[in-house]
């Protein structure tokens, strides 16, 4: 009986913690679908947060978000950045950042896709914060391939506890050297880095599991000692209706 009891608490706090939820996404698509994919919208599609560009980096234009992971049939756009840092100069200063609460979850990970031009930066550093101000660096991506998308580069937080659970969380994704030199290189190995190169994000998408709170179990000897109890009342009662 204890044991059955014990297993089916292990078995629903493992289950409450099983499924992922959209806490805040962005898709880029017009808030009304306008059949343009030049034109969008940088509001949160699902829940809340803000995202912000950094280091002089500029978004003049929406573009296709054919190629990305966004399942919209149509009116499907991206995010067009542009404006990065000269070569050689501003490493790990140009990109984006993302602040999306995480209370009320657990087990935290973000996603995006980035599509990169031709003579964009083949390498971009992703980060995160657990104050929205102190950074750590988290994985470079390579995105060795022009005018491709880089469907689901993922920044998996469910060994972090501190980002469970946190108003403040951030992330950031970097234009970066590339590894142990002093400069860019572009995605295309065929050309030269342009600070005009683009990246293009869609499906910007912060998930986590609802938090759950595990019940105390109550320690054998108070499991035995409460059966022990409940079985003596059931007997003094049996015996008072006897007599």
């Amino acid at each position: 009986m204890k044991s059955f009891a014990l297993s089916a608490l292990v078995a629903l706090c493992a289950l409450g913690n099983a499924h992922a939820n959209v806490i805040t996404q962005w898709t880029f698509n017009s808030t009304t679908p306008d059949g343009n994919t030049g034109t969008g919208s940088v509001l949160a599609s699902v829940g809340t947060g803000s995202l912000s560009l950094l280091g002089g980096v500029t978004s003049p234009s929406f573009n296709s978000g054919a190629g990305s992971s966004d399942l919209a049939a149509s009116d499907n756009s991206g995010w067009q950045t542009t404006t990065y840092a000269a070569q050689g100069a501003g490493n790990k200063t140009r990109g984006i950042e993302v602040k999306a609460s995480s209370v009320g979850f657990e087990n935290v990970v973000f996603n995006y896709d980035l599509r990169h031009s031709n003579t964009s930066s083949r390498y971009e550093l992703a980060q995160y914060s657990l104050d929205g101000v102190n950074f750590i660096d988290y994985a470079v991506f390579d995105g060795g391939q022009g005018d491709t998308w880089f469907n689901a580069r993922t920044i998996d937080l469910s060994s972090v506890s501190g980002a469970d659970n946190n108003a403040n969380l951030t992330f950031r994704v970097l234009a970066t050297f590339a590894p142990g030199t002093t400069g860019y290189l572009a995605s295309d190995a065929t050309k030269s880095y342009a600070s005009s190169g683009t990246w293009r994000f869609d499906t910007v998408t912060v998930s986590g599991a609802t938090l759950t709170v595990t019940p105390t179990v109550p320690e054998p000897s108070s499991t035995v000692a409460a059966f022990a109890g409940l079985a003596a009342i059931g007997f003094m009662a049996r015996r008072r209706r006897a007599g």
